[in-house]
């Protein structure tokens, strides 16, 4: 397959090249760096959601790092400007390619159920205890893998220490960030339960009120926990006095009395911090008209997800004029696909999970042969046996979308010798758990309301109920797609479990309708997960195809942004392109090292 091909002008780079005026600093503040939707150049690229964090990994890449070294520190530099979606006591997956072997490997950094949890750790006299008091708890905290997560990558691929990509996170928590309109409003959307600790109420609502925008945020407990990290190491957090303040806030929540909050207490124990470790294994990996799509392999559901979506949609010529046809194929497959992940999807080590049949050609073809141009299939759609395919036995199944926090936060990066990181990371909801780890200046997470608390088909196995040490299942779906063993494009999203619909709607948007890397992110989403209904942004439903897709059948329901998406790729020159947001969180920051003239 050659990619439809994306015809950049001479005034089109010149424009994506030029460096936007630096804003203007708050008072006793740093200056806010610029946001730019794409930039074109060499040297490699840095694309995330947020100014400060992409212009930490540019300065690392100009002083000779790797891709890995850079990821790192822009991830860093987000738990800074972007801590309710990321940090210290989160998680996450990160997907490498490798210029000089051309292997494309896996880190998966996923955080991991306490000793102490159990089958039914989430409910009470038999029922789902209320999700609001598993999500503000220590009970829906995981041990946090992003720190390990940073020193292995670091270990394997980069050529610089903890210590220096750190820095620039350090300096930025120390000296402060400017809020915007998008950390104001999630501080507002988390007001109440935020108040209700004082380590976290000191930290994002001082003096009791939410931040101003163009207000400085500074938080030099992060700053001085990074310190630590970089010069003591991770074994700090798994080992040592930040792993210990962490166990004494899981098990004894620091609410205030005032609150009136009853929060759960966890069951952490420093074992659990000191037994864990991230997990090894081979990506997800697919060919897609010719060309090779690798992912994360569960427990992330995202690289088998959106690996069967395109495996099904492949059956299809998507390049054609008709965007209806193409947009009905693409919520079908991904119906059909969250069918499947539901049913079969949870963590490996737990769970007997048919990975590569789930990618199988053979697969494939017995769930595609369930879409029609002019009909919609009724949902739920009942899963399919991905070991014994059988036909197109079309069927539905009793059970409710399961859920998963919207919030999370993708970065990718690309260096000057072809390296490529696209990595995902999280603390589940929008401020996780809501609880600051006092003195430390990082919130806790609450990935393990990710867990099931019961089958999500009633009379079904489910692969994803909680367990000791287990992983819950992820969405997120960090890609990177080659083209004769070479980068040609990688990409991600935040979005809970509309990370998988968001990165499937923006390759096919790349890969089969020729749009531009920026354009395929920018565009209108929809995101079907075995519904009734269809989540869709408002300019989703403003597109005259939406109404085409209602007479078929289709059934919408308005919801706000969609995801986040961030990418780069590689053009035949030697040229990147950074891709971000326009719009979406108030648009992203792309950067390349030496813009192209």
């Amino acid at each position: 397959m050659s990619v439809r091909p994306v015809r950049l002008t001479l005034a089109a780079i010149t424009s994506c090249a030029l460096v936007a005026p630096v804003a203007q600093a708050a008072p006793g503040g740093p200056p806010e760096p610029p946001k730019q939707a794409e930039a074109v150049g060499y040297g490699g690229a840095v694309s995330s959601v947020d100014p400060y964090a992409t212009q930490a990994g540019i300065e690392v890449l100009r002083r000779g790092g790797t891709a890995t070294d850079a990821a790192v520190a822009v991830a860093a530099a987000l738990g800074v400007t972007e801590p309710y979606s990321a940090g210290v006591g989160g998680g996450g997956f990160f997907v490498h390619y490798d210029a000089k072997t051309g292997a494309v490997e896996t880190i998966d950094g996923r955080e991991t159920a306490p000793a102490s949890i159990r089958e039914d750790s989430f409910l009470e006299n038999g029922k789902p205890i209320p999700f609001d008091e598993a999500v503000t708890s220590g009970l829906g905290v995981g041990v946090p893998g992003t720190p390990m997560t940073w020193q292995a990558a670091l270990d394997r691929w980069g050529n610089k220490d903890l210590s220096e990509v750190l820095r620039p996170a350090e300096q930025l928590a120390r000296k402060g960030f400017v809020v915007d309109e998008t950390f104001r409003q999630q501080t507002a959307e988390n007001q109440e339960r935020f108040s209700a600790f004082p380590a976290t109420r000191d930290l994002f609502l001082p003096g009791g009120k939410l931040p101003e925008v163009g207000s400085v945020l500074r938080n030099p407990d992060l700053a001085d926990t990074y310190r630590t990290l970089g010069t003591r190491g991770i074994d700090a957090l798994y080992h040592g006095e930040i792993g210990a303040d962490v166990v004494k806030t899981v098990n004894h929540p620091p609410a205030d009395p005032a609150a009136n909050l009853q929060v759960r207490p966890g069951g952490m124990t420093a074992d659990d911090l000191g037994d864990y470790g991230v997990n090894d294994q081979a990506p997800t990996h697919l060919n897609y008209r010719g060309l090779d799509v690798y992912g994360m392999a569960p427990v992330s559901s995202g690289g088998t997800t959106v690996g069967e979506a395109l495996k099904i949609l492949e059956r299809t010529d998507l390049s054609d004029g008709d965007k209806t046809a193409y947009l009905h194929r693409f919520l079908e497959a991904s119906k059909i696909g969250f069918a499947d992940r539901n049913r079969w999807v949870g963590d490996p080590e737990f769970n007997d999970v048919p990975t590569e049949e789930l990618l199988s050609a053979e697969f494939a073809a017995s769930r595609a042969c369930l879409i029609s141009d002019d009909a919609v299939l009724q949902t739920p759609v009942a899963a399919g046996d991905p070991r014994n395919p059988q036909g197109c036995q079309a069927g539905t199944a009793e059970g409710a979308e399961p859920y998963e926090g919207p919030n999370t936060t993708h970065l990718t990066v690309a260096d000057a010798w072809g390296n490529v990181v696209a990595y995902t990371l999280t603390i589940e909801q929008t401020g996780g758990s809501g609880i600051v780890v006092p003195g430390r200046g990082f919130l806790l997470n609450n990935e393990l309301t990710d867990f099931n608390f019961t089958p999500a088909t009633p009379g079904q196995p489910d692969p994803n109920l909680p367990g000791p040490g287990k992983r819950p299942r992820s969405s997120m779906s960090p890609t990177i797609v080659l083209q004769d063993g070479k980068p040609l494009l990688a990409a991600g999203s935040p979005g809970g479990a509309t990370i998988i619909t968001t990165v499937l709607q923006v390759l096919t948007g790349r890969l089969d309708r020729g749009l531009s890397l920026v354009d395929a992110i920018a565009e209108p989403r929809a995101s079907q997960r075995n519904s009734a209904q269809t989540e869709a942004e408002p300019g989703f439903l403003a597109q005259p195809e939406a109404e085409k897709l209602k007479a078929i059948g289709h059934q919408f329901k308005t919801t706000g942004e969609i995801g986040s998406a961030t990418g780069v790729e590689r053009l035949p020159d030697g040229r990147w392109i950074a891709a971000a947001e326009r719009e979406r969180r108030g648009g992203g920051a792309a950067a390349v090292v030496v813009p192209a003239r």
